[in-house]
């Protein structure tokens, strides 16, 4: 994980536990409040262990913990999800990659460097795809329908504009404090 990841989750006030993908990382569960996947090299149909156990994170407190993945954690939430990931013929690789937010309509400016994709048309039902490249039409992110999980291809941690897309890592915290509202109350 891109340590601009963290200091962008630190900023903002929340304690960070860091787990290698490798490390035995379910045992951290239970005191987490959130799940930020992080992103790496490779191709995520290399990683078909990594993906099991990413899958049971989508059942984890009855579906309710807060996931959001970056580059190849969008990927890996994907495919977890049950999508199809595949192979760019160029990649995307700059620091003035456009995409589109489907649901505002707004446009930004991002920075990206990966070389596999997310085939949208593969998404379940209960994902809907979130952003997209201008350049090339292809996924940029996707959102659950009704649990709070989301993920972007590209790195918001990065600051490509000015902090263009910096808001996402608040949106997640958001989602962990509103749930962990919601849980103090029924306590």
């Amino acid at each position: 994980c891109k340590e601009s990841i963290v200091t962008s989750l630190l900023a903002r006030g929340a304690q960070v536990v860091r787990a290698p993908a490798a490390a035995e990382w379910e045992a951290l569960l239970p005191g987490c409040d959130g799940v930020l996947l992080g992103n790496g090299p490779g191709d995520p149909k290399d990683l078909p262990q990594l993906v099991d156990r990413i899958r049971k994170l989508f059942a984890f407190r009855a579906g309710s913990l807060p996931l959001f993945g970056i580059c190849l954690g969008h990927q890996l939430l994907a495919r977890a999800a049950g999508a199809e990931t595949y192979k760019l013929p160029f990649g995307h690789r700059s620091h003035n990659q456009p995409v589109l937010d489907l649901m505002s309509r707004r446009a930004f400016v991002t920075s990206q460097n990966h070389g596999y994709a997310v085939d949208d048309a593969t998404l379940p039902a209960d994902f809907t795809p979130w952003f997209v490249s201008l350049n090339d039409g292809t996924s940029e992110g996707m959102r659950h329908r009704y649990r709070p999980i989301f993920s972007v291809q590209f790195h918001p941690e990065a600051a490509a504009g000015p902090r263009d897309t910096a808001f996402l890592f608040d949106e997640f915290l958001r989602m962990v404090n509103t749930l962990k509202s919601s849980q103090a109350v029924r306590s």
